[in-house]
Order: structure tokens, then C-alpha cells, then sequence
């Protein structure tokens, strides 16, 4: 229970790399609910893909993304935010000339529920 208490914050032990060039932080990270801090710098990516059971919120901390879903871009600001529901393809990715800082919100957790398009 004191973990409860306990503030959580980004560093080296919750860090890790995807995409090349792409950074995440894991704040939560349980069965039921997967809180990431994520850092896109221009022109990084995601792949597009879905996941059966997870549900995710994306939300822009600071600088500009954009979320491709089922085929239909859609831009994002910094205090903006966007639920993908399960199933649905996406894609997320900052074409724009600076870095994104969002977090993504699953629940549950989206380990072993992704399927690549």
C-alpha cells in the first residue's frame, strides 16, 4: 500500500526506445491499466496497427501530432486528447517540425494485444 503514496516519475528504470528514435516511460503498469509518457520527435512514427481488447487515450502534453484512425487523419494540440476504441486501426505520428510529449492511457494493458496492419 505505501506504493500508492509514492510519486511516480519518468527515469531510467521505467524508460525504454521504440521505433528508432521514439522514447516511453512506463507510470503504470498493471494488468487492468498501462499509463505511458511518450516522446516523439518530428518525423517519428508509430506502425499502424490495432489491438482486440485494449482501449487508449492519447493525450498531447506539448507540441502537435497526428492520429491516423481507420483511414481518417486526425490533428492533435497540446491539450487535446483522443480515445481509439478497441479494434479500430491507427497510427500515431508527428509530421510537424517539433518534438510531441502525450501519454497514452490502455485499459487493460495492451501487452500481448497488438496486431500489426
Amino acid at each position: 500500500m505505501a506504493a500508492l503514496w509514492s510519486p511516480v516519475e519518468r527515469g531510467p528504470a521505467r524508460h525504454y526506445a521504440w521505433g528508432g528514435g521514439n522514447d516511453g516511460w512506463h507510470l503504470v503498469q498493471r494488468a487492468g491499466l498501462s499509463v505511458i509518457a511518450e516522446h516523439v520527435p518530428p518525423g517519428g512514427r508509430e506502425r499502424r496497427h490495432r489491438h482486440a481488447l485494449a482501449r487508449q487515450f492519447f493525450y498531447i502534453l506539448s507540441g502537435r501530432a497526428c492520429i491516423e484512425l481507420a483511414g481518417k487523419d486526425v490533428a492533435l494540440a497540446a491539450g487535446q486528447g483522443l480515445e481509439v476504441p478497441p479494434g479500430l486501426p491507427h497510427q500515431f505520428m508527428n509530421p510537424y517540425d517539433e518534438d510531441v510529449h502525450f501519454l497514452v492511457v490502455s485499459q487493460p494493458t495492451t501487452r500481448g494485444d497488438r496486431t500489426d496492419d
